[in-house]
């Protein structure tokens, strides 16, 4: 690993080629590496899952024992290696992807001391994400883009309608509290309200029930509000992907900024677009 000087510096000699087979995989050893990488999560996986089968977990701990401690070795170099090939560790470490690479690995050793955490290695599951840079489905990747944009621009709409729902869930339970009372399960005001949530959502366990003629019109009213409720949402973010129309906007790469480590540059870009960093030579074809 290089010395801690050298950390910060722009990239070159082996940890410039670490780093674009790594980040990036717009080069053939880029995808072949993110692909194999992919393969090993996915068997890594398998091998959880078989070991929960205590029948087959008995016939072959042996094996199974050794296959996870290779896998965690692998995942563990993969780590340290992009830990050593970008200019700030600390800015990936605590990225989204250098926190679920930390924890695909972290359950492990953790596991030595608390044995009920192995089960945590599942989350794993979450580097399959990065299987929209390996195959680069840009139409993917743009829709993704797109529907970011549109949780963005929709989100203090949503969240006064969430509001309204709150206040709409807490007077309907409090008066079904006056109106059933705890001899039918109407225990208290918040037992009252979580059956508000769970009728006006359209769940309804069944595990409190109105037996009023008129708690049980209270309950028909909610439940006819609650196809409302399920549609109001879905209507405010189609209208705002519909009035943003990205399909016109450029397809990302999977070049990665070395100064941010955010990924989407687009391919006849200069600077990135999130910080404003120069981008090195070899990213400007």
């Amino acid at each position: 690993m290089a010395p801690p000087a050298d950390f910060g510096r722009p990239l070159q000699g082996w940890r410039l080629r670490a780093y674009t087979i790594i980040f990036e995989a717009d080069t053939r050893a880029g995808r072949l590496f993110d692909l194999s990488l992919m393969v090993a999560v996915l068997l890594s996986l398998l091998l959880v899952m078989l070991e929960s089968v205590a029948s087959f977990r008995l016939q072959h701990a042996a094996w199974l024992s050794w296959a996870e401690y290779t896998f965690t070795a692998l995942f563990t170099l993969e780590y340290v290696l992009r830990l050593a090939c970008v200019r700030r560790p600390l800015r990936y470490a605590s990225s989204f992807f250098g926190i679920v690479d930390l924890l695909a690995v972290l359950p492990i050793y953790l596991a030595f001391f608390f044995p009920e955490l192995y089960a945590l290695v599942d989350i794993r599951v979450l580097r399959l994400l990065r299987v929209f840079r390996i195959l680069k489905l840009n139409n993917y990747v743009t829709a993704y883009l797109g529907l970011g944009r549109a949780l963005r621009a929709s989100a203090s709409k949503i969240l006064v309608f969430l509001s309204a729902v709150l206040m709409i869930v807490l007077i309907m339970g409090t008066i079904m509290y006056v109106v059933e009372g705890p001899e039918n399960g109407y225990t208290s005001i918040p037992v009252s309200v979580y059956w508000a949530i769970s009728t006006v959502t359209t769940v309804g366990f069944g595990d409190i029930t109105p037996k009023t003629d008129l708690g049980r019109a209270i309950a028909s009213v909610m439940m006819l509000l609650g196809w409302g409720v399920l549609a109001v949402p879905t209507g405010i973010m189609t209208a705002e992907m519909a009035a943003q129309r990205i399909s016109e906007t450029p397809a990302p790469t999977t070049r990665t900024c070395h100064e941010c480590l955010r990924e989407g540059l687009q391919a006849d870009s200069h600077f990135c677009r999130h910080c404003g960093a120069p981008l090195p030579e070899y990213q400007r074809d």
